[in-house]
């Protein structure tokens, strides 16, 4: 089974329709409240560009913190 993951085309014959201005000023302040949430703030600082030697690398000396102090103490 294959999955059609295009964008939808829509009816390109129809007129388009403006949104009502109450709507379009509620939606973009929908918008604005959830790029200001901490959610989004976190999710913009999880895909900054790092350089390559950080990730293969860390300071520490280890991928993942925790579990290695887990394997130390083992």
């Amino acid at each position: 089974m294959r999955v059609d993951l295009s964008f939808a085309r829509g009816d390109r014959d129809g007129a388009a329709t403006a949104l009502p201005t109450e709507l379009a000023v509620l939606l973009a302040g929908v918008v604005a409240r959830q790029a200001a949430s901490p959610t989004a703030r976190a999710q913009a600082l999880l895909s900054r560009a790092m350089p390559v030697d950080a990730a293969l690398a860390p300071v520490h000396g280890a991928f993942h913190r925790v579990v290695a102090a887990a394997l130390k103490r083992w």
